[in-house]
């Protein structure tokens, strides 16, 4: 039996998990990665952490396992800034959470032609990306700059930072997926564009160089044993863990679930730009096997649970979620859970959250049970958003994460799209995806061989009636409207 290593560099813990030639995850370890705050609005991780937490994630499982190959996935726009000579890092890992580039994304737009920048890159201008950040560097760190326009220093993300750090500044490596979320790449062409980079000022020179999806990148010494292991896959998580879900074909989709919720549906071969409020990105590019995807973020999803139980202390934990919402007799109450904002597809990240419907016979479990609906409705929304571009319905919406575990929640996300919700058995759908994309490249491993593998935990079937579902979207969307108008 050959093994494939899947490394998951997340936001909060990096997670190393063996997979077998069959996708069936053997073995994990995973290690917890810090964040610091300085002021509001920013998020910043230490460079050198996360290459830590890539080893002690790594080495356990390397002795124990002979490794055909590695993948190798990343938190996305998350970026660090470093010297070219030393590799010591100038800025510190600037998270995707991060806002400090909302001003130059303010100062930039009326130069920009939205229309020209999405056509290019599938993205809106917003400080998600990486771009705004580092012109943000650069603006307010002139020395930063002037080094950068010098050749002296580096860009990256979060797995091109680690691999140039392992190689000793042998591979400065990204791929299409991963850089189509900088606002540097232009999706169409697979290339760094000339006019992007003069509008956010980055060198072409210090940007890594773009290999395909999959194949032979290099080999890298992820566990710091001495043993080199050979590099066959990149991916951002979230594309990871929809080729881990088996999303191989277009109208495929899947969401996870987690602080947040992560939805990707797999559009195909050709980029298409949404009419919703939706992003268009490279889902992978390798060998002539081109997805794009629709990329729909919700912000607030197990953070509004967290929120529940920590702040307005209705639950003793997550998990009891679902009985209080079992235990609601259903009110009328509507919750918007729009704690920090509502993203896709409406993209007001000045609104708050806000409950309706409240009156003296209101329970904690009705406030409960109207913030899982309030959650299953922001699903809803981004998958119909998602249907409506692509011109054809999913046939299933497949899930994982925390939340998927909660039977009220997928049961009510069931009911209002009118679909079937298939709970993925695989708990790191993601760094088993990554590690899958690298068998592919290294074992031959077939798309058919992994959609027959993945399977279903659970499953739940609609069983709400036509009149109720529109009644709940009705209010739901009553509430939304008026959430907006209290925000102007």
């Amino acid at each position: 039996m050959k093994y494939l290593l899947g490394i998951d560099q997340g936001t909060t813990q990096t997670t190393a998990v063996i997979v077998n030639e069959l996708g069936e995850m053997i073995a994990k370890n995973s290690a917890q990665l810090p964040a610091q705050f300085p002021q509001a609005g920013w998020v910043e991780q230490i460079p050198a952490d996360i290459v830590r937490t890539v080893r002690e994630a790594c080495a356990p499982l390397l002795d124990k396992y002979e490794i055909a190959a590695v993948g190798f996935d990343n938190q996305g726009e998350t970026f660090i800034v470093w010297n070219a000579d030393t590799g010591e890092a100038v800025t510190p890992a600037i998270v995707w959470q991060d806002t400090r580039g909302e001003s130059v994304c303010k100062a930039l737009a009326s130069n920009v032609d939205a229309d020209m920048l999405r056509k290019k890159t599938g993205l809106l201008l917003d400080s998600y990306f990486s771009a705004p950040k580092l012109k943000w560097v650069f603006e307010n760190y002139p020395d930063i700059r002037k080094q950068a326009h010098e050749g002296k220093l580096k860009f990256g993300t979060t797995e091109t930072w680690v691999i140039w750090s392992l190689t000793k500044g042998k591979l400065h490596v990204t791929d299409p997926s991963t850089a189509s979320r900088t606002l540097l790449f232009d999706m169409n062409k697979f290339d760094w564009d000339d006019d992007l980079l003069k509008l956010f000022d980055v060198p072409r020179n210090m940007l890594p160089e773009i290999k395909p999806s999959a194949g032979h990148i290099g080999d890298v010494d992820f566990g710091g044993t001495g043993k080199p292991l050979p590099l066959h896959a990149l991916l951002v998580d979230q594309q990871a863990a929809l080729f881990g879900q088996a999303c191989f074909s277009a109208g495929e989709m899947k969401c996870s679930f987690g602080t947040g919720s992560f939805l990707l549906m797999n559009i195909g071969d050709k980029p298409k730009l949404s009419n919703n409020g939706l992003l268009t990105t490279v889902g992978w590019n390798f060998n002539g096997h081109t997805a794009y995807a629709f990329d729909g973020g919700i912000f607030v999803t197990g953070s509004a649970v967290q929120w529940l139980r920590d702040n307005l202390k209705l639950i003793p934990d997550s998990a009891s979620s679902h009985d209080a919402a079992k235990r609601s007799a259903d009110s009328g109450v509507v919750v918007v859970p729009a704690l920090q904002g509502l993203a896709a597809p409406h993209w007001r990240t000045d609104v708050r959250g806000a409950m309706f419907g409240l009156n003296r016979s209101t329970s904690s479990d009705d406030i409960v049970r109207a913030t899982l609906d309030g959650i299953a409705c922001r699903v809803y929304e981004v998958v119909t958003a998602m249907s409506q571009d692509l011109g054809q319905k999913p046939p299933h919406l497949k899930v994982d994460g925390g939340p998927s575990g909660n039977p009220y929640l997928m049961q009510m996300i069931a009911d209002l799209l009118n679909l079937d919700v298939q709970v993925s058995a695989a708990l790191e759908a993601t760094a088993i995806g990554i590690a899958n994309l690298a068998g592919v490249s290294a074992l031959g491993t077939t798309f058919d061989a992994l959609s027959k593998n993945w399977k279903a935990e659970t499953s739940y079937k609609p069983a709400m009636k036509k009149e109720e579902r529109e009644n709940k979207l009705t209010q739901w969307n009553k509430a939304v409207v008026a959430v907006k108008a209290f925000h102007g």
